[in-house]
């Protein structure tokens, strides 16, 4: 039997829109006038050292020392108020709910837990939500999705991996899985698509009933 493996933030939860529309509220309080389709240009995708660089270099001066801390206070604040569910994904997950799954995502395990938490879906992955700190490297290193998937107990051949980002795409293929590329969250902008196929999504999916199609074909072979 084959596994289903899901990254979180953009696939599951559509949370990357309130993510950077917080920060680029942030960034605009300090002094940088900055909309959410530059904050998703300049900084989603980047690993955090990379996004607070350039934030530095735009306002000109170091960032506070709490910064990090209080934008995740404050995004968090708005998921509990603010987030949903990337149309379809429940009811996706609960009809392939015979297979094992699991999610395994670049997210810190407070945010994955806040945000299941706040989906009411908290009991369909039980144990099975894995963070990218559980291991040495993050995407697009292969070490979250061979993790998760020795963790379930399955090869990797044998996995169908969900995922929305580039760098997801390269570290889902990089470790031997066949992987979906899915263009269906509200920060997902013209020529994603493009830039998920490049990356080698296998196949490309603009809804959760597209991503149905390609499952019931995987996991029927």
């Amino acid at each position: 039997m084959g596994a289903l493996i899901f990254d979180f933030d953009g696939v599951i939860a559509d949370s990357e829109a309130i993510a950077n529309t917080v920060l680029a509220e942030t960034v605009t309080g300090l002094g940088h006038s900055t909309t959410l389709d530059q904050a998703l240009a300049r900084y989603s995708g980047r690993r955090w050292d990379e996004a607070v660089a350039e934030i530095e270099a735009a306002i000109g001066r170091p960032l506070p020392a709490d910064f990090s801390n209080q934008l995740k206070l404050a995004t968090f604040d708005r998921f509990r108020t603010d987030l949903k569910e990337v149309s379809g994904a429940s009811n996706f997950i609960r009809r392939f709910s015979h297979l094992p799954r699991c999610i395994a995502s670049s997210s810190s395990m407070d945010r994955l837990q806040l945000c299941l938490s706040v989906l009411a879906l908290e009991a369909e992955f039980g144990s099975h939500v894995f963070s990218a700190d559980m291991v040495a490297r993050g995407k697009p290193h292969p070490d979250i999705f061979l993790f998760a998937a020795g963790k379930l107990g399955v090869g990797p051949e044998k996995c169908l991996v969900i995922e929305d980002s580039a760098s997801g795409i390269r570290a889902a293929v990089a470790a031997g899985m066949t992987v979906v590329g899915l263009c269906a969250a509200s920060h997902i902008r013209e020529g994603h698509d493009l830039r998920l196929r490049d990356a080698g999504a296998v196949h490309l999916a603009h809804s959760w009933s597209d991503v149905e199609h390609v499952a019931l074909q995987f996991f029927k072979s």
